[in-house]
């Protein structure tokens, strides 16, 4: 399968809108955004566990990182409430489950090979600190060489200048409406925008965003 694998395009999708996909595992669906491959794929996609769902112990060749976007999602290592931040480093393994059911947000595959650093950021973890303009706070939570990813916060009524991403950005709306001068995004909305791409981002009534920036050379 191949599903929004040019990385030179400009991809905006509102995953709400997508349907479920199951997966070889009963109690645990997709909504597919970017996939390059069958079941062993590099992909980004919303995952749905249904309540008491076990995923099979498996092995990520190239890494995985994810974002409980609600209830709370489990593995060998520990609970994870919604809000919460993994990256899982090339090589690790684990038999993920969900005894109360939870949505993920997840990219799988997209690792550097270099990057070994297991992360975890929990809500309980969270320090924001300041971001360029006023009314941005950034709590950063990542970073590889010049990749960084990071939420982001954004007061209603705030305005970012017009820039230009090196290595391109990804972002995915976990709260309000994120816009720019090409559209406006509400929650659930994931945007892949491509290495030299430009915008003016803002956010009239407020959001808090999922930023990763430089990893789409």
């Amino acid at each position: 399968m191949k599903l929004n694998t040019n990385l030179s395009e400009r991809v905006v999708l509102h995953s709400e809108n997508l349907p479920w996909v199951p997966s070889p595992v009963v109690g645990v669906q997709r909504r597919l955004l970017a996939r390059d491959g069958e079941e062993d794929a590099r992909a980004t996609s919303i995952v749905r566990y249904d309540p008491g769902s076990t995923f099979s112990w498996h092995v990520h060749p190239h890494g995985e990182e994810i974002v409980v976007l609600d209830g709370e999602f489990v593995d060998d290592y520990g609970v994870y409430p919604a809000g919460t931040y993994i990256k899982n480093p090339p090589g690790s393994t684990h038999a993920p489950r969900s005894d109360a059911g939870c949505t993920l947000f997840v990219k799988l595959r997209q690792l550097n090979d270099s990057d070994l650093k297991r992360v975890i950021v929990r809500p309980s973890d969270y320090r924001w600190h300041p971001g360029m303009v006023r009314g941005l706070d950034v709590l950063a939570l990542d970073q590889f060489g010049t990749i960084h990813t990071a939420l982001v916060r954004w007061a209603p009524g705030t305005f970012f200048s017009k820039h230009q991403h090196f290595g391109g950005e990804e972002i995915f709306v976990l709260q309000g409406t994120f816009q720019d001068e090409y559209g406006h995004y509400p929650t659930g909305t994931w945007i892949r925008s491509p290495h030299m791409s430009t915008h003016q981002p803002y956010s009239e009534v407020g959001c808090l965003i999922f930023v990763k920036v430089g990893h789409l050379l």
